[in-house]
């Protein structure tokens, strides 16, 4: 086979030369995909067929990748945390938690502005499918846990999984004024994001408050039921004797 005649220069030519660009990850393109169709079509009139075929995949290579239509919503919903969580936020180590959680909830709107009539035919289109809300609602409350932790909020547990809830229940309350806040700054859902952290703020007040209140009456009747648990089971004990 003939050799290449290299370049007057002596060497590599242009081409070779060159910075290949990297392959664009399947998966973005198909998230990216589902999105664009989301901001011109209705949720329930977006099939699979259309987002392999906006996407440049095979049916075959978007089943290998995603099971469903709501998995692909899923992979956007972690490309926005993946944003919200690359900003450091240690400058605001020393704010109270409402603020921190504040500065990082706006993050998140912010990172969502461009998809807002995408969001829109998501959210029309899960209001007609119940399954596809409880589903949508965990895959939420595991995204509010990484918000949490981003604020230096305990996200583990119980109750951490409970003040994950209620972040989701804050955002489905701000989103409606998100969705159409005509502000570029987004200044009308920074104004009902700072009430409703603040009303969710004074609940958990309450909560702690109504806990500390009834936790000595609770405690008596543990020990009620303690004591009445053992003396049920030593009367069975003298009654078998």
């Amino acid at each position: 086979m003939a050799r290449k005649p290299s370049d007057p220069a002596g060497g590599l030519d242009d081409a070779a030369a060159a910075p290949q660009p990297k392959p664009a990850d399947p998966r973005e393109k198909i998230v990216a995909a589902l999105m664009d169709l989301l901001a011109v079509r209705r949720w329930n009139d977006v099939g699979l067929s259309d987002v392999a075929s906006a996407s440049g995949v095979s049916l075959a290579e978007l089943r290998g990748l995603f099971p469903s239509k709501g998995a692909i919503l899923a992979g956007f919903v972690r490309q926005v945390d993946l944003d919200v969580l690359a900003h450091d936020v240690k400058d605001m180590a020393d704010e109270p938690v409402r603020e921190r959680l504040f500065d990082v909830l706006m993050r998140r709107f912010e990172a969502l502005r461009d998809h807002r009539e995408a969001l829109r035919s998501v959210r029309d289109g899960l209001r007609a499918d119940p399954l596809g809300a409880a589903s949508m609602n965990q895959v939420a409350v595991s995204s509010m846990q990484w918000m949490l932790a981003a604020a230096g909020v305990q996200e583990a547990g119980p109750v951490g999984t409970a003040r994950a809830q209620g972040l989701v229940l804050v955002l489905a309350r701000v989103f409606e004024t998100f969705l159409n806040d005509p502000d570029e700054g987004l200044a009308r859902t920074m104004k009902a994001l700072d009430a409703e952290l603040r009303r969710a703020e004074s609940l958990a007040r309450r909560a702690d408050d109504f806990g500390r209140l009834t936790a000595p009456f609770r405690e008596a009747f543990e020990r009620v039921l303690g004591r009445g648990g053992r003396r049920d089971k030593d009367d069975d004990v003298a009654t078998a004797a």
